[in-house]
């Protein structure tokens, strides 16, 4: 391939040029993260070489459900997005601030700040490219405020960095509704360059001049119509049998009146307030500051975690207590801030249809299925159709 400016240029990788690709990223420096089979899950962790990445396998995702099962032993990336997301690379659970020791009456700082790491994310799904583009914005990539900037500057450094290789979506998860959230399955902007898988390579599409440089590195040729069109087909596919469903027509609106809901109440009787749908939320982007003192080795430090507004002491305010004190009120503020308030923070939505929240609730809770009940008691507002898996619908009694 003879390298060009970045467009819409479509190419085709056969499949044995999957590992030159981690290749010549290695050799570029990038630590490459891709799709990799661990302890019955998929999980995004670094691999130096394409065999690691999963392949032959299908997921079975459900609420509160994932299992594994074998598939085509030739055919990669026929699987949703796992537990994990480019959020844990980008923004680690923990980042290890300062650290300080003890000399006579004085503390010394012995500690360098964080090292940016190089990464290479390759085969990130179309709405993990979104999750990433939301929290661009969230910690003031291209110079927005943010309300995070003892976060930021870890995450602006980590991303400038950062090279994105999509692979769009041919068999969604169980719980995926990116299609409701206009976030996929294919992906369209903020990739360096993206993959369709079909069964002897990939239809690639340059994204970036940066995808376009390592493009030309590659062993490409022109694809076929025949390629062009099965890629399409397969796309239009997947869109069409998204399993989950959420209309999001007027869903702000409605949202902003339903405070006094009763499904409040109804859905906190199942929910743990575990956290787990913030933790595995490749947008949610709470963390909290501890410091530890080291009383034996004289070793203080300080890091930074992630944090969740479903903890009990997330909103605790020193002498009144939590001000969300209730399993009611917490999971009140999470829905309501990831598909309302988020877009009155930063201007868009804080969900983007991965269903990882559906998936790893442990009481299966549904997002799709909670919001569309509420403001079912709002005037006006009548019976609220309620999404089920599969993509049938019935209206509410």
């Amino acid at each position: 391939m003879s390298q060009t400016s970045a467009g819409d240029q479509k190419y085709f990788l056969p499949r044995a040029g999957l590992e030159p690709l981690v290749g010549i990223l290695r050799q570029r420096g990038y630590t490459v993260l891709a799709p990799t089979r661990r302890d019955e899950i998929i999980a995004l962790a670094p691999v130096e070489s394409a065999d690691q990445i999963a392949r032959g396998v299908h997921d079975h995702q459900d609420g509160g459900r994932y299992r594994l099962t074998q598939a085509d032993p030739e055919v990669m990336f026929e699987y949703g997005p796992g537990a994990d997301s480019p959020k844990r690379y980008l923004f680690p659970p923990e980042l290890p601030l300062v650290e300080l020791r003890v000399r006579g009456n004085r503390f010394i700082p012995t500690s360098q700040p964080p090292a940016i790491a190089q990464y290479a994310f390759l085969g990130i799904r179309a709405c993990e490219l979104a999750a990433i583009k939301v929290q661009d914005r969230v910690f003031g990539l291209e110079g927005q405020d943010t309300l995070c900037a003892d976060a930021a500057e870890y995450y602006r450094r980590t991303r400038r960095r950062a090279l994105l290789i999509a692979v769009n979506c041919t068999r969604p998860g169980g719980t995926c509704f990116c299609a409701s959230m206009g976030t996929g399955p294919a992906a369209t902007e903020g990739f360096d360059l993206s993959l369709t898988e079909l069964r002897d390579g990939f239809l690639l599409t340059v994204g970036s001049q940066a995808g376009a440089a390592l493009g030309a590195e590659l062993d490409l040729r022109a694809p076929t119509s025949a390629e062009e069109g099965l890629a399409e087909m397969k796309l239009a596919a997947a869109r069409a049998h998204m399993p989950r469903h959420l209309d999001t027509r007027g869903l702000k609106e409605r949202l902003e009146q339903t405070i006094d809901d009763p499904n409040w109440e109804r859905v906190a009787a199942r929910c743990l307030s575990c956290g787990n749908c913030t933790m595995v939320c490749p947008t949610c982007f709470c963390f909290t500051v501890s410091d530890s003192s080291g009383l034996t080795d004289g070793v203080y430090g300080r890091t930074r975690r992630w944090e969740s507004c479903f903890s009990h002491q997330f909103s605790y305010v020193a002498g009144s207590g939590p001000v969300r004190s209730t399993i009611a009120a917490r999971y009140r503020h999470w829905l309501r801030h990831k598909l309302c308030t988020w877009q009155d923070q930063f201007g868009v939505s804080g969900c983007v249809g991965c269903g990882r929240c559906i998936t790893w609730c442990p009481v299966g809770i549904d997002l799709t299925e909670e919001a569309q009940r509420l403001g079912r008691h709002v005037p006006g507002a009548g019976a609220v159709p309620i999404p089920k898996a599969g993509g049938t619908k019935e209206a509410l009694p």
